[in-house]
């Protein structure tokens, strides 16, 4: 079954990869969950998410052999993907996906997912040691440094350098969009984060907004990944709301799109 799914050019040439963001089209979910909604964890029924977790995998090139998805709490926790993972019954899995905000692996087959709503998601591929990463972002994860904690991480595991990466930032709220309370200005602030890039004070209401893709395309470039390797997709899930789920148009009981990247085989 063909629906509509986002897809990143930084990643045409690269066929050993999978990398997409899903829309709110094509799925059987209604009310605020309509129609593609794959996560279990807002309150849709179960059923319904199973259905549209198949039509995702059946739309995909390659058919994963797991859907991986973690239970998000804006933290900087990290869980690769590997021997151990694959080696766990169904329920062990369940719970070392708890409390997860980043995935690596370099296990074919198996499509690192994560579940947004305005937060910002970041798909990143190491072409030199065939290693990939999903990273949920949002604002409280931005400023703990998760995008930069994920590619030490990966640094580790595999050897991972920026110059290596190829990255996707997905879906998610744009800086017009995303008003904040001067609690999260300053905290952004308290993290050392570059203010006069990616913060301003709107002229009309006083209010400051953030940029977070640019945040943590910030962090990348940090790490060393070149600006020529990181791909934006440039869609705002606020203003876009018809299209992509936005907790802040729906209220948190609402669907989520999945940003996932997979090695094919």
């Amino acid at each position: 079954m063909r629906i509509p799914l986002v897809k990143y050019g930084i990643l045409h040439g690269h066929p050993e990869v999978c990398a997409f963001s899903t829309t709110r089209r094509g799925g059987i979910s209604t009310g605020t969950y309509a129609s593609l909604n794959c996560t279990p964890y807002t309150g849709d029924d179960p059923e319904c998410v199973r259905r549209n977790r198949k039509i995702l995998a059946e739309a995909l090139p390659f058919p994963p052999r797991e859907l991986v998805i973690p239970w998000q709490t804006h933290g900087t926790q990290v869980l690769p993907i590997d021997k151990d993972y694959l080696n766990s019954t169904p329920d062990e899995r369940k719970a070392l996906l708890q409390g997860i905000d980043a995935l690596t692996t370099r296990e074919p087959g198996f499509c690192l997912c994560i579940s947004t709503a305005d937060c910002i998601p970041l798909l990143l591929y190491d072409v030199r040691h065939r290693a990939v990463a999903a990273i949920h972002a949002g604002w409280r994860g931005t400023v703990a440094g998760i995008a930069t904690h994920t590619l030490r991480h990966m640094h580790q595991l595999y050897g991972t350098a920026g110059e290596d990466v190829l990255a996707c930032i997905g879906p998610g709220i744009a800086r017009d969009a995303f008003e904040v309370g001067d609690e999260v200005y300053q905290a952004f602030c308290q993290a050392g984060l570059l203010m006069q890039h990616i913060a301003y004070r709107h002229a009309g209401t006083g209010k400051w907004h953030l940029d977070l893709p640019l945040a943590n395309r910030l962090q990348l470039l940090d790490f060393g990944v070149p600006d020529r390797q990181i791909e934006w997709c440039g869609i705002c899930t606020y203003n876009r709301h018809e299209e992509f789920f936005s907790a802040r148009r729906l209220g948190v009981k609402s669907g989520r799109m999945l940003t996932g990247i997979m090695i094919n085989g």
